[in-house]
């Protein structure tokens, strides 16, 4: 075969260090942009992004050279630098060890695509454990409750 063709798409969920509510709303458009900047130099693509002030939902697409890992533990190192250097809290800023990632199908983008920009509506009724139990149960990802958030 002479070309390779793919689509790999991720949706990625990751906390804030014992999940404060750090990301306020007056700057997490600004953080957004950042991390969609730190996205695009790594030559992947940034979809869809919002959160809550205690996590992020991101939605990639993918190259298949792309080490996922690495990938987000760039975007976590990079944006909590430049929050912290912005000293848009009083304190260190930190994101949580570790994040959630599962696969996306092209015919679910928009469903995905979605539910991300919806999540202040979603968490009215659900809180943030219980949407990523619900993902790790739905991917039927083998887990221990006791080391869900645990802080490492």
């Amino acid at each position: 075969m002479a070309n390779t063709y793919t689509q790999l798409y991720f949706h990625i969920v990751f906390a804030v260090k014992h999940r404060e509510n750090h990301i306020s709303s007056k700057w997490k458009d600004e953080l957004y942009k950042y991390i969609t900047g730190i996205v695009s130099n790594k030559n992947q693509k940034l979809m869809a992004i919002n959160g809550m002030p205690d996590h992020v939902h991101i939605l990639l697409g993918t190259k298949p050279n792309c080490n996922l890992s690495d990938l987000v533990r760039d975007i976590k190192a990079n944006a909590s630098k430049w929050i912290n250097e912005k000293r848009f809290i009083a304190g260190k800023f930190e994101w949580q060890t570790g994040f959630g990632a599962f696969t996306v199908s092209q015919s679910q983008l928009q469903h995905v695509i979605d539910y991300i920009k919806n999540q202040e509506k979603h968490h009215k009724t659900k809180s943030f454990k219980e949407e990523y139990v619900a993902f790790l149960e739905g991917y039927d990802i083998d887990y221990k409750t006791e080391y869900i958030f645990k802080d490492v």
